[in-house]
């Protein structure tokens, strides 16, 4: 019999891996904490080697009947000044996260795996067989400032105009991806430092609208979002971890997060749960034991993703410091490139 296999987290990497071993026939459990379909903090912006991810295990086309749209251009902004609009290396898939998760979840009951909503892994430490994809870390409550993102959507049938499928809104204290999705929504999802000798106003929609008289603000002032879909997270953790450092066998956010402005860290979802299927369903079928299994997957992630990682990490610094705000800042948003080279280093 085929060893079980128990992934904590029904997010995007661990319903992924949960599919890929069902399509194995390996014994899978996926224990979540939440339910579905909810909404969750997120660009919504597939972009990279993901798209690919889903193709292989056939979802790429449930996406696309779902609703999913492309997303073929994108500009960056900050303040007034703003670069040229840039037709992406390759388009972005956008579908929300509501409809996403849903039909992940469907799809791993459908293939016969075992999902347990609302239900919290109650061990400090994941033993033999279970795979830690329960997201993001928190960083630790002494750290200043303290990273906090919050998300929701514009209604279809408020118009939003929007110069390119995907802007990036510079500010002084973070950034503000907006970007369209499908049934003519648009996505506003942020990033924001948070010092502890300064306060943001408490009100969700005013972290998302940016500083009146920027180019956001003319963009959403008059937008209507959708009230049930607002949500946020505190305390992000975004220094890079290596797989091989850790004790557990982790994918997605529980393993490292990317920067949300590379626009790559649902790609990285994807890409670290294809690289776990091979591996623990080798464990399963009693092939290799636990901590070979946990090595193939730590190394395969290691070497995917430490360099991507280390560019993201460069990026993100840049974003939010100062000199982005200064002349030379908005010369290197006008740089091809610049963005060239971002972009295909942190993917």
């Amino acid at each position: 019999m085929p060893k079980p296999v128990t992934i904590i987290g029904g997010g995007l990497a661990g319903l992924t891996l949960g599919i890929g071993l069902r399509q194995r026939d390996v014994p899978v459990t996926i224990q979540e904490a939440g339910h579905y379909p909810r909404h969750r903090v997120c660009g919504e912006f597939i972009s990279g080697g993901g798209q690919a991810v889903l193709e292989r295990l056939g979802l790429l086309a449930p996406f696309q009947k779902a609703g999913a749209i492309y997303a073929h251009t994108a500009m960056f902004i900050c303040g007034t000044a703003h670069s040229p609009v840039r037709k992406l290396a390759a388009p972005a898939l956008c579908l929300s996260r509501h409809k996403m998760d849903a039909l992940l979840a469907q799809t791993f009951q459908e293939l016969g795996g075992e999902l347990q909503v609302r239900s919290r892994w109650t061990s400090d430490n994941c033993t033999e067989g279970v795979v830690s994809a329960a997201g993001r870390r928190a960083q630790t409550a002494e750290k200043s400032p303290r990273w906090f993102g919050v998300k929701a959507h514009v209604s279809g049938s408020t118009p939003v105009n929007l110069e390119a499928d995907l802007e990036m809104h510079l500010s002084a204290d973070g950034y503000i991806g907006v970007n369209r999705i499908d049934d003519g929504q648009v996505n506003v999802c942020g990033l924001f430092q948070v010092r502890q000798e300064s306060r943001r106003p408490e009100s969700k929609t005013q972290w998302l609208l940016g500083d009146v008289g920027s180019i956001l603000y003319q963009r959403l002032n008059s937008a209507r979002f959708e009230p049930d879909s607002f949500c946020s997270v505190a305390g992000l953790q975004l220094k890079p971890q290596r797989a091989q450092a850790k004790k557990e066998c982790c994918i997605g956010d529980a393993l490292t997060m990317t920067p949300p402005v590379t626009g790559n860290g649902m790609s990285m979802a994807f890409e670290s749960a294809e690289m776990a299927i091979e591996p623990l369903a080798a464990y399963s079928r009693g092939q290799i034991n636990w901590s070979e299994a946990q090595q193939q997957v730590a190394l395969r992630c290691d070497v995917a993703f430490s360099r991507r990682l280390a560019w993201a990490r460069a990026l993100q610094w840049m974003m939010v410091s100062p000199a982005v705000q200064s002349s030379i800042g908005k010369f290197l948003l006008r740089s091809d490139w610049f963005w060239n080279v971002m972009f295909w280093r942190t993917r």
